[in-house]
């Protein structure tokens, strides 16, 4: 390329002097500018009112969802098909409080601090402040009307023109803290209420009234046992064992380092399920009780076998040891199981309805068994979150701030093993809250992991026991075990998490 000036020096005429530019082979005379390519002009003043209509509906759109399923929901409970008074007004209150959840995060929240709710990010526009031109806050926005609000909404590019200002959230550990507390007082009342619907639930339709008599003033009627006898004990089970994997699954992704790590990782599962089918094959045991002992056996054994082949060597446990050795006892076990099961018809039919994972038919005879160890298991685990913060740094930088590492290690191993083990006993192998439960709950607290274990067991809490009452409803007269609705629910739950925070590195 070759540039030069027409024109002489003395071309005062004060017109700007043509350039060439030598391109195919000739010059190209051009005026010289700085001006930008591909400028355009900017829109001022409101947004088209077709792009608001479109905005609003799509929002609408978002509250209607739920709601238009809840109503599903409760006329499909209706008396004629089963249903019950109570199944009607959780399942219509639940819908409810979904949509409200969603009106008040979509166009309260996301649209006040940042200016665009779902619908109008999705067509470019922007709901800022008359005055100061800036985001209105989550107060503000929704206790607005379309009317002398003093807000206005405008293109995207005309915002940004503007100069438009997001509101930054609080980052003081003042700020901080009281995020964390009032989200752990939210999630002990969605805990609280999960529970009585768990227990207002079930193939047998009960009122509330017959419900309050049951809880407050039992006499012994059909409801009162029922209550008392089913459904308390396996809403007591389904709480501390998905409290329990959910906690687990964060001490596991620590551990390990791996956000895609669950129990099946280090083999606990596969050691459980061994032990247990050889229970069923040796002696012919075939309830949860029975056969309770040899799961944990099994999940104990799998864990110190994980344990001691990754300590082999100078380095002792890493993540990717402990990961690796997992992996190939998991296969290992997996095919001893497989082994035992094809040579043995009642095995087989007896492991077919453990290794789907439930709480169903479970009493407070089991119930008692496991909770020594996983109350044990959870006082572990809070012990061992401080260390565990200092290995997230790396081995080294906990070596250097004096963090005994193997000792870090093993405590964290032991709480897993108490957590699964016991858990696996009782119920068999769950999956996905583990490997769900804990990226939700580091998307509220953060890495630290004092914050995110008992975020963690909240969670897992939560979800165990909504994916049961689930279960019970879906396929009336029957029930749907817990397993299934976990995987149904949960795969495409953590597909979606994974595709938005791109796994969060560990």
């Amino acid at each position: 390329m070759n540039r030069r000036l027409l024109g002489s020096p003395a071309d005062t005429s004060g017109a700007l002097p043509l350039v060439t530019t030598r391109q195919f082979g000739s010059d190209i005379p051009h005026l010289p500018t700085d001006e930008p390519y591909g400028k355009s002009d900017v829109p001022h003043g409101r947004a088209p009112v077709h792009l608001r209509a479109l905005a609003a509906l799509f929002d609408l759109g978002i509250v209607a969802i739920p709601l238009v399923l809840g109503w599903y929901t409760v006329d499909a409970l209706s008396e004629a098909n089963g249903g019950g008074q109570a199944d009607r007004i959780v399942f219509g209150s639940a819908a409810a409080a979904i949509a409200v959840a969603l009106a008040v995060w979509n166009r309260g929240f996301r649209e006040g601090n940042t200016g665009q709710s779902s619908g109008k990010g999705w067509v470019g526009l922007v709901t800022r402040d008359i005055d100061t031109r800036d985001a209105i806050g989550p107060i503000r926005a929704l206790t607005r009307v379309p009317w002398g609000s003093g807000t206005e909404v405008v293109r995207e590019s005309t915002a940004k023109e503007e100069g438009f200002t997001v509101l930054t959230k609080d980052v003081s550990v003042a700020g901080i803290r009281r995020r964390r507390l009032v989200g752990l007082g939210v999630l002990v009342v969605l805990l609280a209420l999960v529970l009585l619907a768990s227990i207002a639930i079930g193939a047998r339709p009960l009122s509330f009234t017959e419900i309050f008599h049951a809880l407050f003033a039992a006499d012994g009627s059909q409801t009162d046992i029922i209550v008392h006898t089913l459904r308390i004990p396996r809403t007591a089970l389904g709480l501390i064992v998905g409290i329990a994997l959910g906690v687990a699954g964060a001490l596991i992704q620590g551990h390990t380092r791996n956000p895609l790590a669950d129990a099946g990782l280090l083999g606990l599962s596969a050691g459980a399920a061994f032990l247990v089918v050889l229970s069923m094959y040796l002696f012919g045991f075939t309830t949860p009780s029975e056969y309770l002992w040899f799961a944990f056996a099994g999940s104990f054994a799998a864990s110190v076998i994980v344990f001691g082949l990754a300590s082999i060597g100078n380095g002792g446990a890493s993540p990717l040891s402990l990961a690796l050795a997992g992996a190939a006892v998991a296969f290992f076990l997996q095919a001893m199981t497989n082994a035992v099961i094809i040579i043995d018809q009642a095995s087989l039919d007896a492991y077919r309805f453990w290794v789907v994972g439930s709480v169903a038919g479970r009493g407070f005879d089991v119930l008692w068994q496991v909770l020594p160890f996983l109350i044990v298991g959870l006082i572990l685990a809070l012990v061992s979150t401080p260390g565990l913060n200092v290995l997230s740094l790396g081995e080294d930088v906990a070596r250097a701030l004096g963090t005994n590492v193997a000792a870090s290690r093993v405590l964290g191993v032991l709480a897993i093993t108490l957590l699964i083990g016991a858990a696996t006993a009782a119920c068999g192998p769950i999956a996905f809250i583990g490997l769900v439960v804990p990226h939700v709950a580091r998307a509220i607290t953060g890495p630290d992991y004092r914050w995110l274990v008992p975020y963690a067991g909240l969670l897992g809490g939560i979800m165990l026991v909504t994916a049961d009452v689930i279960g019970r409803v879906v396929v009336r007269p029957g029930e749907l075990q817990v397993g299934i609705v976990l995987a149904v629910f949960g795969a495409p739950f953590f597909i979606a998490l994974v595709r938005r925070r791109k796994l969060a590195k560990l």
